[in-house]
């Protein structure tokens, strides 16, 4: 782990080249990439890889969202259970398993890469042996990047969420990156800052060093 985190120094002090749209997508390329505000999605069409760095960028206010009652009652009717990095892969396909998708082989492939890096996390969501659940995204310093979620369920995608709230909270993050807005994520919580704003908020979040992990229950 430390051989990891003195590369991770090492990227965030690199400046994003000004050719990236023609570099080949790896684990390092993606590191130096969010540490700089940028995150890649494929093209649904042709598969090509593009930059995104939006402005104004969507972000959920962490201390400033609260989970709703009909969520909360569902925990505790114990239906489904949850774990972290337990099929990360598995995940990353699922969110990906739509007509119109930036979620690409390359894509699934690299982040696959970089999880087994310890550098992204999944969600999963289970009703028994049964996966029905999960979201993703990447890990760096007290900053949170989500890329995708997806259920096959009513509300799971929002129990996922009030779980990643759970960890985030419980190991002091500072930063969850929700990239652009649309009407699911607004409803959650999810509000848009200037890039310039996002971009300091960033800053401070590499400069923490936070665990992913996840310890009791949520109710």
């Amino acid at each position: 782990m430390k051989a990891i985190r003195a590369v991770r120094i090492s990227l965030y002090s690199s400046e994003f080249p000004s050719d990236f749209n023609f570099m080949i997508l790896n684990p390092d390329l993606l590191l130096s990439a969010y540490s700089q505000g940028y995150f890649p999605m494929a093209d649904s069409h042709d598969g090509k890889i593009y930059w995104h760095s939006p402005d104004p960028r969507a972000v959920f206010p962490l201390g400033n969202i609260s989970i709703a009652r009909s969520v909360r009652q569902l925990f505790k009717k114990g239906i489904y259970q949850f774990s972290i990095d337990e099929e990360f892969e598995q995940v990353v396909r699922n969110c990906g398993n739509r007509e119109d998708t930036w979620i690409n082989d390359e894509i699934i492939s690299e982040y696959t890469a970089l999880h087994k890096l310890g550098y992204a996390h999944s969600i999963e969501a289970w009703r028994g042996d049964e996966l029905v659940g999960g979201l993703y995204g990447v890990h760096l310093g007290g900053g949170f990047f989500g890329e995708s979620m997806y259920a096959t369920e009513s509300n799971v995608t929002k129990m996922c969420f009030a779980v990643l709230l759970r960890i985030l909270s419980d190991n002091g993050f500072i930063l969850l990156d929700s990239q652009y807005i649309n009407d699911f994520t607004e409803s959650l919580g999810a509000v848009e800052i200037p890039k310039v704003h996002y971009l300091q908020l960033l800053e401070k979040a590499l400069t923490y060093d936070c665990e992913f992990k996840l310890e009791g229950t949520i109710s």
